[in-house]
């Protein structure tokens, strides 16, 4: 059954605009679980742009519901994630221009760099996912460097859908998707879990939904855009409902 991260990061995103301690993205999680999400996603970067090392921390102790760290491969992040153990550990690419992830980590030029932090966060217990962008070199080169997950990178798909009018038929739409579809069947076959995200939103995600074998879809901004008006259980329950409702339809 296809689960739902609900990445939290833009909630500290508002508190940090104000350099106080609301609203409290520990809070926010708590009521994502509430609305129904299966996981919590947090992006410690390296700036501390919006979460904070504190925020994971009370993440870790007060979430019931299984943490995603995304993190760069760095040494620093590597030892945060060892000390903090969360269920799963995405490395992906970090810029400190960037306003969010514009781009799927390049595993095929770093293999033995990346092999070696991956071997670490696994000798943790940690699941290690990689964000790779719907490229079947960097599927492969993930396998190679014992990545148990990939997040598919669906922001080409999502830039498509709305440049297009929001048309899931235009052909260029339907093309990111099928690119997407190809990387996942990949990816399973490689024994690896396919996961999806990055833009994804209330209009576009339900023919991601719809692929086969997608596992997880992790969604923050719209979440969290959404939950200004409506609140974040009620924001993520819609989400979880338009998500549930297009894997229905492949099974």
């Amino acid at each position: 059954m296809i689960e739902l991260g609900v990445n939290i990061d833009h909630v500290a995103t508002i508190r940090q605009a104000r350099q106080t301690y609301e609203p409290d993205p520990v809070w926010a999680a708590v009521e994502a679980h509430l609305g129904g999400a299966d996981g919590i996603t947090v992006h410690l970067r390296e700036d501390r742009r919006h979460i904070q090392d504190h925020d994971v921390r009370r993440l870790r102790e007060i979430t019931h519901i299984k943490l995603n760290l995304e993190m760069a491969a760095t040494a620093e992040m590597v030892e945060i994630a060892c000390a903090l153990r969360p269920e799963m550990a995405m490395l992906v690419p970090e810029g400190r221009h960037e306003v969010t992830t514009e781009g799927g980590l390049d595993i095929v030029s770093q293999e033995a760099p990346l092999t070696a932090v991956v071997n670490r966060l696994s000798g943790e217990g940690i699941v290690v996912s990689v964000f790779i962008d719907a490229d079947l070199r960097q599927v492969e080169a993930a396998r190679r460097i014992g990545a148990r997950v990939c997040e598919v990178h669906t922001g080409p798909y999502a830039h498509a859908f709305h440049e297009r009018g929001r048309d899931a038929q235009s052909a260029a739409v339907v093309a990111e998707l099928e690119r997407i579809g190809v990387a996942g069947a990949a990816i399973r076959d490689l024994g690896m879990r396919f996961n999806a995200g990055h833009a994804l939103n209330y209009v576009n995600v339900q023919p991601v939904a719809r692929l086969p074998g997608v596992r997880e879809l992790h969604i923050g901004h719209a979440i969290v855009s959404r939950a200004v008006f409506v609140g974040m259980r009620e924001a993520v329950r819609e989400m979880k409902r338009l998500m549930r409702e297009a894997a229905a339809g492949r099974e």
